[in-house]
């Protein structure tokens, strides 16, 4: 089964995030409270597998220090295209916008950690429908 493991936010872009209890997506905006929140970059989505092979190569990382807002587990997010669309619980759907980014050289994420995933393994979604999301919701690739 695919889910969220955490939900992140942070009032600045470029920086770790911080776990939250429960988050709301809005529909053409993003997650409430966080930096990028209006941006094209709505919502920001990580797999918990790309972390688990950094911390493989020793680095002390988890779920937020890749500035992502959603961290799943048990999805393939870089088999997604363009236009893809994933729902979360009953109600939220996310659809995929952007794969990898450009990274500022160095951004913060890379200068305390000396490598950063996002640019080729982060994805970016708008919010299609909004909702609460929290850890533990269950994640669909819409086929």
């Amino acid at each position: 089964m695919a889910r969220i493991v955490a939900v992140l936010r942070s009032k600045k872009k470029g920086v770790a995030k911080k776990e939250i209890a429960t988050g709301y997506l809005r529909r053409d905006y993003g997650l409430v409270g966080d930096a990028h929140a209006g941006t094209g970059r709505e919502v920001s989505l990580l797999a918990l597998e790309s972390i688990q092979r950094m911390q493989k190569k020793g680095l002390k990382v988890g779920p937020g220090d890749f500035a992502e807002n959603l961290t799943t587990e048990g999805v393939d997010l870089l088999s997604l295209k363009k236009g893809t669309r994933i729902s979360i619980g009953k109600r939220i759907v996310l659809e995929v916008t952007q794969i990898g980014k450009e990274c500022p050289a160095p951004c913060a994420i890379f200068r305390k950690l000396g490598e950063c995933i996002m640019p080729e393994e982060g994805l970016f979604t708008r919010v299609v429908k909004g909702g609460r999301v929290r850890a533990g919701d269950r994640l669909e690739v819409e086929r």
